[in-house]
């Protein structure tokens, strides 16, 4: 009984001596040896009984189950059987080296040739879009119905239809996603802020109708082509084809085409720009606002290409950002939106002296160009002021005259006009342009006027310089597509007036474009000549990324995705960050061509599972552009290729089976050319070309070679899975699919369980995107499976349940030898359901050798818990049914802590260049919510009567079709509350990945916790990537070790770190041509004022307005 007792007080952490110790007291020292006889069994018993759960018994349970685990992969998958049949073709089969500088510069070679084909097109509609005005006189009377896209096909009350408002064909499209397009005709966008029967909007829209022609010419040449227009510079936009324009929630139509990049970038050469603002007190209320919109409505107009900074001044200068202190910095997004951060918090004090500021903004435009930094073209000062009373015509005569390279733009804010002689002054004399801006209504088309003047050398010149964007989001793609495919690019062109009279004055007409869809150019890159891992790749001159399998251009925020905020900024070393000497993104940039070797490490599995590859990049420029491609081929899975050959009726006598398919999104045969093709299938057009149904397709010659002879290879798998499927007196309930994929983007599945019985409703089908061949990646399982041994199954837990119910994915590789070189056929694999799987764990660790009755040692034992973990410490069954699919770490600190520090498991770092991650800006004011419904009706009485005074000020006739500053207040409201909440910010993160280390199959260990001890026991499953660990459950570690999570941590950088990463001037290749300067250009023409009226009565009604407010 005492033997008994000691065990059982053992499992409080103790043993209890109290009656031997009463014995020694009665027996003296006769009794002393056996107090230590007794002390040394208590003492050995306690140490045995700790130690409760016996390695050899955890080592039989995991040997049971996995030759279970693996009996019942292969023989549902089938993977033996498919491995044999790829074995047998292995003495006919032909062995190749994959040549990666032959290939990047044969996918180059095509990129350049298709975007050649869109710079044809574009300069197609310049010249006619130039002749067309060259014989157009001006009419000021001319009255001319047109078709106004956002009226297009509405009648009124009588059933007429309504102005610029005709009948007008819609019909849907497959190759503009469906939409309901006119591709035998145009039609015009105006926006709301612009009189759409303006005399020059009608002789500009009259003029352009000979565009029509020339669309329809474009796209009959080239069938890929996909949106042509062209942007006028008096505002309106012309589309092909034609379409019904949908206005915002709000009715109004706020797209200008003057605000776009391709607009904007080839109306001008490249540019250097400081923004000057006087944020003196006679700045204040009305003026200041006017001024923030104005900067803001500048940096809106830069790109990539240009440079800038901003300063402040009163009685002194200062830097908005005190970064950036003397120098430019490249206006990309980061930059932009940073500006208007700290823009929006200036205020105003002191006096305005202006002299100081021009001085230091010509300093920093003269040292950049000593420095043979920023644009190296166009310099420019952007004055915004409300009046200029210093004397400044020396800082004129000693930094810009007599040459005056560095233009000054002068905005003159506010009614007063007192100082608009000497404001205008300083632009006509410095080759600039003046404007006055009353109202917030006035800025946009004032701040416009700057990008006329710089075109003016451009113009005079007739250099046609040809564009291309950054890459930039397409809202009709936004939720059809990956991620990193859902940005367009733009080619365009400047549009000029070649008129003599006019020639001296460089008049921009507008500028003409068309789209390229960036998944367009990576189709011409195949998936299936890359390999597994591998992947194509292009970044822009800047370094930043056009195209990338990791680029993730969105953000959920609540239920919603949106494009984050630099989305079209993430340099190519936030994405390949493991090349830390940025030797590929130098080589890139430069345009170069070559080749770099580098050990990565790479997540799948969004993030949770780390890889290590050893990738090949081979990277090129794509001639004619700013763009470069760069290729990654991944060693063991991208070095080789295999040929087999069959004929056509073999091939396709198996292409047709029922349980096949191919990739969806890859092209095997070109259906975008002809438009009777564009609604076929892939599949379709693949039979009916191999048929000879349609012999005019183009289709890949080498993907359908490949894609035949893989389907002769696995075709035997139909009827295997058939044989299984009907032996059903032996069918596991709860196996529910088999699946295999070969190199070339085909599949065969076999659904073992009906639709109704399915846990995994949606497992391969379309919907599920990481489980199927995309543009953009391998299956998951396919991928996985081929980081391990041919034949060894791989099992893992999908991230995505299905309501509550989970899966189990097994998949092995199947490959293909020849000599001694290797490549990978494809994967095969089963889905099952967890319960299945947990069902045969319980039932084998209830199991004990030679032991008869019941076993001591249970998996459903209260005081033990068992799990069965994957190699990246994910939990596939436990007990705990909610425990399958997390982290071990968060179920089990003690232990996932244990296993790190004896190196069973390894943690490894990885960096998140495009994170988001949450800034809490809630108000440090703890009382005012309480009376938020009072505070709302104030703010709300306060903001309508506050933006029914600012109309009636701002109220001028020049303003009249410009009434939109309720829309401005509305924004202002909206955006002043998101800044009261959480917000999401782009921020840089690490987060960790964790991985087996396999030389370790089997490991035990006691954790102390206090009063307790833990005992642990992990042993590997074999042939798996699975390992069993048992586990002391009745001891609570958790006040000693915390659980390891997986969440990322923002990486902090120190404020002279985050300054230099801001102000560094990375490596970049500067636009090939400049237009600054011309001789002939007439300067003289630099801008004038609107005239200004208030009546009597409307400034009674504001007077007696504000006495009423300040009541």
């Amino acid at each position: 009984m005492r033997r008994q007792s000691c065990v059982n007080a053992e499992h409080a952490g103790k043993c209890s001596l109290g009656g031997v110790g009463t014995s020694v007291a009665r027996g003296g020292r006769r009794r002393m040896p056996l107090l230590w006889i007794l002390v040394f069994v208590c003492l050995w018993l306690g140490a045995h009984a700790q130690m409760k759960i016996p390695p050899e018994t955890v080592q039989q349970w995991a040997e049971s189950f996995g030759k279970q685990l693996v009996a019942l992969s292969n023989r549902y998958s089938g993977a033996k059987l498919l491995q044999k049949k790829y074995k047998d073709i292995e003495g006919v089969v032909k062995m190749e080296e994959v040549d990666g500088e032959e290939l990047v510069k044969n996918f180059a070679e095509e990129m350049e040739e298709m975007l050649g084909r869109k710079m044809e097109s574009v300069k197609r509609l310049a010249e006619a879009a130039e002749d067309a005005d060259l014989y157009h006189e001006y009419n000021e009377t001319l009255e001319f119905d047109y078709y106004n896209s956002l009226v297009i096909n509405t009648v009124d009350e009588d059933g007429n239809a309504v102005e610029l408002g005709g009948e007008f064909s819609l019909e849907e499209n497959e190759h503009f996603n469906k939409r309901q397009v006119n591709t035998q005709m145009s039609d015009i966008q105006v926006p709301t802020n612009v009189f759409n029967k303006d005399p020059g909007i009608l002789n500009g829209v009259y003029m352009s109708e000979a565009l029509n022609d020339v669309f329809v010419d474009n796209f009959q040449k080239d069938p890929t082509l996909t949106w042509q227009y062209f942007g006028s510079s008096t505002g309106f936009f012309r589309l092909y084809p034609g379409i019904k324009w949908t206005p915002d929630d709000n009715g109004v139509v706020t797209f200008d085409c003057r605000n776009r990049n391709w607009y904007i970038q080839a109306a001008s050469s490249p540019k250097d720009v400081v923004i000057v603002v006087d944020v003196s007190g006679s700045m204040k209320g009305l003026r200041l606002t006017i001024a923030k919109h104005t900067i803001n409505t500048i940096l809106e107009t830069l790109g990539e290409n240009d440079f800038v900074n901003i300063i402040a001044y009163s009685d002194y200068v200062s830097y908005v950002e005190p970064c950036f202190k003397g120098t430019l910095v490249q206006a990309d997004l980061d930059n932009r939106e940073h500006f208007k951060i700290l823009v929006d918090g200036l205020h105003v004090k002191g006096e305005g002296k202006v002299k100081k500021a021009m001085k230091e903004s010509f300093k920093i435009l003269n040292e950049a160009t000593a420095l043979g930094q920023g644009s190296l073209c166009n310099q420019a000062i952007m004055l915004i002021t409300d009046g200029a009373m210093e004397d400044f015509q020396d800082v004129f005569e000693e930094f810009n005259w007599p040459e005056r390279r560095v233009r000054v733009f002068t905005y003159l804010i506010g009614r007063e006009m007192t100082f608009a002689d000497n404001v205008k002054w300083i632009a006509c004399n410095n080759k600039g342009y003046y404007t006055h801006i009353s109202t917030l209504a006035d800025v946009q088309e004032n701040v416009m006027e700057y990008l006329h003047v710089l075109s003016r050398p451009m113009v005079i010149n007739h250099d046609h310089d040809i564009i291309w964007t950054e890459a930039y989001m397409d809202s009709v793609l936004f939720n059809s597509q990956a991620q990193s495919l859902l940005l367009m690019t733009s080619v365009a062109m400047p549009v000029f007036s070649k008129k003599e009279e006019t020639l001296s004055h460089g008049i921009l007409l507008g500028v003409v474009g068309t789209d390229v869809a960036l998944r367009e150019l990576i189709r011409l890159a195949p998936r299936y000549k890359l390999g597994i891992h591998g992947y194509a790749f292009l970044n822009t001159n800047n370094g930043y990324i056009l195209s990338h399998p990791e680029l993730r251009p969105l953000y959920k925020e609540g239920k919603k995705l949106k494009p984050k905020p630099n989305y079209n900024s993430v340099d190519l070393a936030e994405v390949e960050w493991e090349d830390t000497e940025e030797t590929l993104r130098t080589a890139m940039v430069k345009g170069e061509t070559g080749s770099l070797s580098l050990d990565v490490r790479t997540s799948v599995d969004q993030g949770r599972r780390v890889m290590f590859l050893r990738n090949e990049y081979y990277y090129t420029v794509i001639n004619e552009t700013p763009f470069s491609l760069g290729i990654v081929l991944t060693n063991g899975h991208g070095q080789y290729k295999f040929i087999g050959n069959v004929s056509v009726e073999e091939g396709l006598h198996d292409l047709i089976a029922p349980d096949l398919t191919i990739a969806a999104e890859w092209t095997y045969c070109e259906t975008d050319i002809d438009p009777a093709h564009r609604k076929l299938t892939q599949m379709t057009a693949v039979v009916r070309y191999l048929t000879g149904k349609e012999p005019d397709l183009e289709c890949d010659m080498d993907l359908l070679g490949q894609t035949l002879f893989d389907a002769v290879v696995t075709a035997p798998m139909e009827a295997y899975w058939t044989a299984v499927m009907l032996n059903t007196s032996s069918m596991d309930e709860g196996i529910e699919t088999a699946f295999l994929g070969t190199r070339s983007g085909l599949m065969r599945v076999q659904r073992y369980a009906g639709i109704e019985k399915r846990v995994a409703k949606t497992f391969l089908t379309a919907s599920d995107e990481q489980n199927i061949f995309t543009l953009d990646h391998f299956p998951l399982w396919y991928r996985r499976a081929a980081e391990n041994p041919a034949g060894q199954f791989l099992y893992y837990l999908p991230r995505q349940d299905t309501r509550g119910a989970k899966i189990v994915i097994a998949s092995t590789a199947v490959t293909v030898t020849v000599g001694k070189k290797t490549a990978i056929a494809g994967a095969i694999g089963v889905q099952m359901t967890l319960e299945m799987l947990e069902s045969k764990f319980m039932a084998i660790t209830a199991q004990c050798s030679n032991i008869e009755g019941v076993c001591p040692l249970r998996c459903d034992s209260y005081d033990i818990a068992c799990y069965l973990i994957d190699n990246n410490g994910f939990v596939i069954i436990s007990k705990e049914r909610n425990d399958a699919g997390r982290f071990l770490g968060e179920v089990d600190g003690s232990v996932m802590t244990t296993l790190i520090r004896m190196g069973m498991f390894k943690r490894v770092s990885l960096f998140d260049y495009q994170a988001m991650c949450k800034m809490n800006l809630h108000s440090s004011n703890s009382a005012r919510p309480l009376l938020s419904p009072f505070y709302g009706l104030v703010s709300a009485l306060n903001w309508f009567l506050s933006n029914v005074l600012l109309f009636l000020l701002e109220f001028n006739l020049c303003g009249l079709w410009h009434m939109d500053h309720f829309a401005e207040g509305k924004l202002t409201a909206a955006s002043a509350h998101k800044k009261r909440g959480d917000i999401l910010q782009p921020c840089d993160t690490e987060y960790p990945s964790f991985l087996h280390e396999p030389s370790i199959k089997e490991t035990n260990s006691l954790i102390k916790c206090g009063r307790c001890q833990k005992m642990f026991v992990v042993q590997q499953v074999p042939e798996s990537n699975l390992l069993m660990l048992v586990v002391q459950a009745d001891c609570d570690c958790t006040r000693q070790y915390p659980p390891i999570t997986m969440e990322p941590m923002e990486v902090k950088y120190i404020l002279s770190v985050c300054c230099n990463r801001m102000r560094s001037q990375k490596v970049r290749r500067r636009p090939e041509s400049c237009h600054a300067y011309h001789p002939q250009e007439n300067a003289k023409d630099c801008g004038g004022a609107c005239v200004i009226s208030l009546s009597v009565s409307l400034f009674l009604v504001c007077l007696s307005s504000s006495m009423l407010i300040s009541r």
